[in-house]
């Protein structure tokens, strides 16, 4: 068994990989910041009791409907 090596002239003219920009979260001493982190996590806690109360809304008006229409 040969092994041949194989290149492809595609992989030669690929463009160079960017590197991406400085993050907000990331200072530049490299450290992040805690009250950004802190930040983010009432942000994520705030959707999830939005979310929460949404879906309580929608099940206490199914329920009122219900017992609405059971009632006639």
């Amino acid at each position: 068994m040969s092994s041949e090596k194989v290149s492809s002239t595609e992989l030669n003219n690929l463009p160079p990989l960017g590197t991406p920009g400085k993050s907000e979260e990331v200072s530049s001493s490299g450290r992040v910041d805690i009250n950004i982190l802190l930040n983010r996590a009432r942000k994520v806690r705030a959707k999830e009791t939005l979310t929460n109360l949404v879906f309580l809304g929608l099940i206490v008006s199914v329920l009122f409907t219900i017992g609405l229409i059971l009632s006639f």
